[in-house]
């Protein structure tokens, strides 16, 4: 599958936007024969599972110019990388905690010319800044990511949607989602035809203040 899935379901993406998303491919091909972050299965439908899977996250939450975005566990750069071309005008913040994945990230990121990505090597916990959105793709149960992000979003929001949590995640989820009231869960399926998508949701959970 190549990139025209991408343009098909993003058709207003600037030439640029184009380019990038185009060399996106040969860029985790070629860095992925090194320092192995998605597997080799993946990588041959990189364009499904990996880059239109992380703009699930876009259609159902658009970030505005000069808001900040943080990406939890990115591992290759998903879905903050693919999320980052899109939204050239939003900052993000790319973690994990191992090192050679962050590497890649880099190399990536430097290779396409994307300037609003910050890659670091690092656990969530130790990051003293706070977003207005954090976004992650099932590195967690939300249970344990919840505890993870604690005080890491900011409290005015710049989007009509409040600020919070974007998270992919698949399957059935009303185990781990019981104890979140105010989450809203979005299905992927009728928004990209692709059956990879038939059990691919996005939760969003909104940040809680106490008042």
């Amino acid at each position: 599958m190549d990139v025209n899935v991408i343009y098909s379901y993003f058709p207003n993406l600037t030439e640029e936007q184009k380019k990038q998303f185009s060399e996106l491919e040969f860029l985790y091909k070629d860095w992925n024969q090194k320092i192995n972050v998605v597997s080799r299965k993946d990588i041959d439908e990189l364009y499904i599972r990996h880059v239109l899977h992380s703009l699930g996250i876009a259609k159902i939450q658009e970030f505005l110019p000069n808001s900040s975005v943080l990406d939890v566990g990115t591992g290759g750069g998903f879905p903050g990388v693919p999320l980052a071309i899109l939204f050239p005008e939003t900052q993000f913040t790319l973690v994990d905690a191992i090192g050679k994945k962050i590497k890649v990230v880099q190399e990536v990121v430097d290779g396409l010319g994307i300037t609003n990505v910050k890659a670091i090597h690092t656990r969530v916990e130790d990051l003293d800044v706070k977003f207005d959105f954090i976004v992650s793709r099932a590195v967690a149960a939300m249970p344990t990511f919840v505890h993870w992000v604690k005080g890491k979003i900011k409290k005015e929001s710049l989007h009509e949607r409040k600020n919070g949590i974007l998270y992919l995640k698949g399957g059935d989820l009303s185990e781990e989602l019981k104890d979140y009231r105010n989450t809203e869960i979005f299905d992927l399926e009728p928004l990209f035809k692709e059956d990879f998508f038939e059990t691919k949701k996005v939760v969003y959970l909104p940040q809680k203040y106490k008042g």
